[in-house]
């Protein structure tokens, strides 16, 4: 699938956020681990989130989907082993996360996905589960996907990197309360993308289980547990939003988009203060925040470190921008659906912006005009890049179809709020 963009004048409306993505995944992972009836309200509906969905029915979930709530049937953690090799598709957070929960069924499970999942390094997971007592590990023996899991999880102490993924962390985390005995887990060296792990703490709260943090030692403990089924309501994602404040920020423009969190946990969240030092205005309340772009950005120096995923969101803001846009801190996004320092560099230069690759971040100086880009398969650049479109016109993104995987409705909702429709 091709979208070709053109250049829009204006962003004005009123829209309600996507429900979040994260909060989704692990609503449905943890309630499929509960005693008990769980209703899931505002759940996301989306091809990486139906990953996680349809794992915790091939592990013998009931779950019943309904188009404003989910109802599942928790096991009370005791899992059936998948009759068939687990296929997670693209979905990096449901293989990271079920990584660990695989353990808790009696046998071997074995875990895959398509051929950019299988290139991503799960080796540091492997490792410390090991540590746990489960017998966890890779297919090919390097480090990747395909994953074989036995039933098993004895608990105790481990450690892992916190450089890699905080999904690794959020996936040891989620499972432990099913333990054998209490686990202890150290987070080693630098601890990136903190903010997900206290959203996996938070949402553990909110099912009855306590995940206890030591911030002297980045070090958790989790003693036996069991999940409670409960009444649970997504909130807003700031990560899907980020690309309707990004497009309001960027044009002539007054946007409001409802259901996001004044005080989220979302690391996202940081979007706003993004596209304020950029140059417009933001009013936020409790539960929606308010836009007002003038068509002029300011570049800006800002470390991601905690909020990976706003990397092809502020590139592209850096290349509609005046001036310089360093981002920074981002090494880790190396290591998502592709390796999005090097695809954003890669597709923003070829509209003609200015672009260094660092090690951990990019350098970007404005720029940008129409041509012909390709989304490597990762949703998060196609919406990154129809933001240049909006501004530049002229704009046709290769493989575009991907945006599905976490915001199913972008493009309608765009050509609405181009048209100044309230959603």
């Amino acid at each position: 699938m091709e979208l070709e963009v053109q250049k829009a004048d204006s962003l004005m409306g009123v829209v309600k956020a996507p429900p979040s993505k994260s909060y989704t995944h692990r609503a449905f992972i943890i309630a499929s681990l509960a005693e008990g009836i769980s209703k899931l309200k505002y759940p996301l509906y989306s091809e990486d989130t139906l990953a996680s969905l349809k794992s915790c029915q091939a592990f013998g979930t009931q779950i019943e989907t309904r188009d404003d709530e989910c109802v599942v049937q928790g096991t009370g953690g005791s899992l059936k082993t998948p009759e068939n090799i687990l296929d997670v598709r693209n979905s990096g957070t449901t293989l990271r996360l079920m990584t660990s929960v695989a353990s808790l069924a009696p046998y071997c499970t074995v875990i895959t996905g398509d051929s950019s999942l299988r290139d991503r390094p799960m080796q540091d997971i492997l490792q410390s589960i090991r540590k746990l007592g489960i017998t966890a590990y890779s297919t090919r023996n390097n480090g990747k996907a395909p994953l074989v899991i036995k039933g098993g999880f004895k608990g105790g102490n481990t450690a892992i990197n916190g450089d890699v993924s905080s999904q690794f962390i959020s996936s040891i985390l989620i499972a432990s309360p099913y333990a054998q005995v209490p686990v202890d887990l150290q987070v080693n060296g630098n601890f990136i993308s903190k903010p997900y792990v206290d959203m996996t703490r938070d949402i553990m709260k909110d099912f009855g289980v306590k995940a206890t943090y030591k911030s002297s030692g980045n070090a958790f403990h989790i003693e036996p547990q069991r999940y409670k089924g409960t009444d649970y309501i997504v909130e807003g994602d700031y990560s899907s939003a980020s690309y309707l404040i990004a497009a309001a920020a960027a044009l002539n423009s007054e946007l409001t988009v409802k259901n996001l969190k004044d005080k989220s946990k979302q690391g996202d969240r940081m979007i706003l203060d993004i596209v304020h030092n950029m140059g417009c205005d933001v009013k936020v309340k409790r539960d929606e925040v308010n836009i007002k772009g003038y068509g002029n950005l300011q570049g800006l120096d800002v470390e991601l470190k905690n909020a990976p995923d706003l990397l092809p969101t502020v590139a592209a803001l850096g290349a509609m921008a005046e001036g310089t846009t360093r981002i920074s801190g981002v090494e880790h996004a190396r290591y998502k659906e592709t390796d999005r320092i090097h695809t954003c560099a890669s597709e923003l230069s070829k509209l003609g912006v200015s672009v260094k690759e660092e090690v951990d971040g990019l350098i970007i100086r404005g720029g940008a005009h129409g041509g012909v880009v390709d989304s490597h398969h990762d949703h998060r650049l196609v919406m990154a890049l129809y933001l240049v479109g909006l501004k530049v016109g002229g704009v046709k993104i290769k493989n575009a179809s991907v945006y599905k995987v976490s915001f199913p409705q972008f493009p309608d909702i765009m050509k609405e709020l181009v048209k100044g429709q309230e959603i």
